[in-house]
């Protein structure tokens, strides 16, 4: 382990040193320990290099606001390092960060696997509302949530010490690189350029993965010219750490065959000698169906538009965005007038920052008294940063210069919204 500078990341090696390097990534939420099961093996073939994700297991707290960004955070302390081809292993957001890298410098991967990943993780509106909860309440119901979305109940009955285990990681991870990371994971989505990767994938998942499960597993392999599909039954998201020797021996084939770029199977090996965890020999099941790709833009649409419907869909959400451009012909001129001039021209401005234009927002309708706009409005500046305090503040502003009746009322639509967004699941 290192002193690491804001753009680089913690590492640490097992290993011999003169052998190929294999880099491995950790999911949102855990450390590089959640690989500890697959170490000793792989590291008879491989010098490791395991990361841990910024304000995780320790690492210093430097928030990234992008996958992209953690990738190009891992390519520079790879570089320091001198280390410039690689295979890659890495779980849910770690998988993301492999994809990136894959696609922007294929030259340095020498073939990659994706455990628990998807070219999509969900929708935007799920992990910015995410950031809410935890910047509201900090990370305790995250914590408390995770062993159901990361372990098949039967794993999480049976093993109490590891779902023990699995929560402290949670509470002991920096909420401001939490938070960052959901961002990152909100605007992440490589679906229409999956073909541009151009090594080896082995694509694992497991059977009963409620978070990443096989529908996107085959979404990846049906878009990755070379990728084939490993099933683990009796896993969920943690498929590394719930079936420690099946994923062992599934990376271990792989790369052992797709480091020369000749994967042509995927066949079951024996169990290692020596394994200390039970060996449930697993069949992986190669199987391809249709991409998910993104709905091309409407023809004549100019950048405008484009930059303008992303905007708005980050700071709203695409639930909110879907039912206003739902309307029929008539009311589809005044939404692309919205979405062009609004969101497209000045939202886009880059002389104040979301935080900023949520506020002035805020006011501004309700010294309107459009208060019909307020709720949204207050659901997009939670999820642009602002807490329940601060939009306090910016109605008692508002009170004051646009009358008490108005901030009234609109303390009323803020209030209900505040509750609903930043109320911890169930």
């Amino acid at each position: 382990m290192t002193e690491t500078p804001p753009n680089t990341m913690q590492y640490r090696f097992d290993g011999p040193e003169d052998a190929p390097v294999l880099v491995i990534g950790p999911s949102l939420g855990t450390t590089w320990h959640m690989w500890d099961r697959q170490i000793p093996v792989l590291s008879e073939h491989w010098r490791i290099f395991r990361y841990d994700l910024p304000g995780h297991g320790g690492a210093p707290s430097h928030p990234a606001a992008s996958v992209l960004e953690l990738a190009d955070r891992l390519l520079a302390t790879l570089d320091g390092l001198g280390i410039q081809r690689f295979g890659y292993a890495g779980c849910s957001i770690g998988a993301a960060v492999g994809a990136e890298i894959a696609l922007r410098h294929p030259h340095r991967v020498a073939s990659l696997a994706l455990v628990a990943s998807s070219p999509r993780f969900g929708s935007a509106d799920e992990f910015r509302q995410r950031g809410v909860v935890v910047r509201t309440n900090g990370l305790e119901p995250i914590a408390r949530t995770s062993p159901e979305r990361w372990f098949t109940p039967g794993f999480a009955a049976a093993q109490p010490a590891i779902v023990e285990w699995a929560v402290q990681m949670v509470r002991t991870t920096d909420p401001g690189c939490y938070i960052s990371f959901c961002e990152a994971l909100a605007t992440f989505d490589i679906r229409a350029q999956l073909s541009r990767i151009g090594v080896p994938t082995l694509v694992l998942v497991g059977a009963e993965d409620k978070v990443t499960g096989p529908a996107e597993a085959r979404t990846l392999v049906a878009g990755i010219p070379d990728a084939r599909l490993a099933l683990v039954p009796g896993a969920s998201h943690l498929a590394p750490v719930e079936q420690p020797a099946a994923v062992t021996d599934l990376l271990l084939t792989h790369f052992s065959t797709a480091w020369q770029d000749t994967l042509t199977s995927i066949p079951v090996l024996p169990a290692p000698a020596g394994a200390t965890v039970p060996y449930t020999p697993v069949l992986p099941v190669a199987e391809i169906a249709p991409a998910a790709v993104p709905d091309s833009a409407p023809e004549g649409r100019d950048d405008r538009y484009e930059r303008g419907m992303r905007i708005r869909r980050e700071v709203l959400g695409d639930a909110h965005v879907d039912a206003a451009t739902a309307g029929d012909d008539f009311t589809e001129d005044f939404q692309d007038l919205v979405t062009r001039y609004a969101w497209g021209e000045i939202w886009s401005r880059e002389g104040l920052d979301r935080r900023a234009r949520s506020c002035v927002t805020l006011a501004a309708v309700v010294g309107s008294g459009h208060l019909e706009s307020l709720g949204p409005h207050v659901r997009a500046a939670l999820r642009n940063g602002l807490t329940p305090a601060e939009i306090k503040e910016v109605l008692l502003q508002s009170a004051v210069y646009c009358g008490i009746p108005a901030a009234g009322a609109a303390f009323a639509v803020a209030r209900s919204v505040i509750q609903e967004e930043t109320t911890p699941p169930a």
